[in-house]
């Protein structure tokens, strides 16, 4: 085989190398890094969980977390809000209020793991 195709060969293997994907997985075949959407559970009081996203996290967790934060809010009153750690997860609060009720979007994080969810609440 000529010097040149055996050049030309391996310049074309170098170069398939380089652009494969190297997308880490998380052992069910997703990126690592991916937020998947998980069922969002039944809400306990008057209102509605409107959507759970999880990154790093399973969606059992996930729930685990949000409740555990409904929880520690309303223990602070039906408006009230969580100012402690949930599980290890630290959580931020964004509302939006009506006279009669109000939606909010909630992030939890530890380290690069993430828990966000949405949920609507009756006043």
């Amino acid at each position: 085989m000529p010097r040149w195709t055996r050049l030309l060969i391996g310049c074309c293997c170098l170069t398939a190398c380089a652009v494969a994907p190297t997308a880490a997985t998380a052992g069910d075949g997703l990126p690592a890094a991916a937020a998947r959407s998980c069922p969002a559970p039944a809400y306990p009081g008057s209102g509605d969980f409107t959507s759970l996203t999880v990154t790093k996290v399973t969606c059992s967790r996930g729930t685990a977390v949000l409740k555990a934060h409904y929880k520690c809010r309303i223990a602070h009153g039906r408006k009230g809000k969580c100012t402690k750690a949930v599980l290890g997860y630290r959580c931020s609060e964004k509302r939006v209020s009506i006279p009669t009720e109000f939606n909010s979007r909630v992030t939890c994080k530890n380290g690069t793991r993430r828990v966000v969810y949405t949920y609507q609440q009756n006043t």
